[in-house]
């Protein structure tokens, strides 16, 4: 098979992780894979946007109980109606009576078993509707708890940073009315990004951020920009950075920067 056939197998199997995706169900490697794709799909980011609503749906959904009397009504129904017995090896050969059947219409025997089966596949439909609206709420409700212990989690992190002892802050205008101010801890050995007034970027592009380690960059985070005020906590350790940028770079995010920065910030040491 060619590169190229195989490139556009991949592509192809992309567009069926709406579904998992909506559900946080990729892991870190194929999530970021999805969201490049995302970012120049505009099908899949509708899809995203209506499975991920139908989920809250769901989570909010009442589940359906079957009435009450449906059982006791089945069972009565299926004490009025004969079983045929089994047909077994030694009845054929004669070894044993026959079973004796009573007579009955054939019309009224076939009209009580239909009668029967709708009974029970209608007991049993309303109880895999129920099963199902149950298993599904279950699973948005916990997801949305993960959700809501992540964001927890978070929202601690910044302010351990923010209100360390050894804070130190550095700010810089990052052009078009933008300004960016980096928060950071040595002793915490964190940081924090906030941004204002930072223009969406252009579509396939996002705004990267970067630990400066000598003359080397390390990536430290994505950040989604709304154009209002935001607080990012920067991946991984300050450890021995000098500064921290801020880049332009495809969706996705790229492993070294591939533009020039907006703006450099530097730490002072001590």
């Amino acid at each position: 098979m060619s590169a190229a056939a195989k490139g556009a197998g991949r592509d192809a199997e992309l567009h069926t992780l709406t579904g998992a995706y909506a559900l946080n169900a990729l892991g870190d490697r194929e999530r970021a894979r999805f969201e490049r794709h995302l970012a120049v799909c505009p099908a899949c980011a509708q899809e995203v946007r209506e499975l991920g609503a139908t989920a809250v749906r769901l989570g909010l959904a009442a589940t359906e109980i079957p009435p009450s009397a449906m059982k006791s009504r089945v069972m009565a129904r299926i004490s009025t109606v004969r079983q045929e017995p089994p047909k077994v090896a030694a009845a054929e050969a004669g070894r044993i009576p026959p079973p004796v059947h009573r007579a009955r219409p054939t019309g009224r025997r076939r009209l009580a078993g239909f009668v029967l089966a709708a009974c029970v596949a209608g007991l049993a439909a309303l109880g895999g509707v129920a099963v199902v609206q149950q298993r599904a709420s279950d699973q948005a409700r916990a997801e949305a708890r993960e959700a809501a212990e992540l964001a927890q989690r978070r929202t601690q992190a910044l302010a351990d940073v923010l209100t360390a002892p050894d804070v130190r802050t550095r700010s810089t205008a990052l052009g078009q009315g933008a300004a960016g101010t980096v928060a950071f801890s040595r002793e915490r050995d964190r940081a924090v990004f906030l941004a204002s007034g930072l223009p969406r970027p252009d579509d396939g592009r996002v705004y990267q951020l970067w630990f400066a380690d000598g003359g080397s960059m390390r990536p430290a985070g994505l950040l989604a920009s709304t154009g209002s005020a935001e607080a990012l906590l920067m991946e991984g350790a300050v450890g021995r950075a000098t500064g921290m940028g801020i880049t332009v770079e495809p969706a996705g995010g790229s492993s070294a920067p591939t533009s020039e920065p907006l703006g450099l910030l530097s730490f002072p040491s001590g």
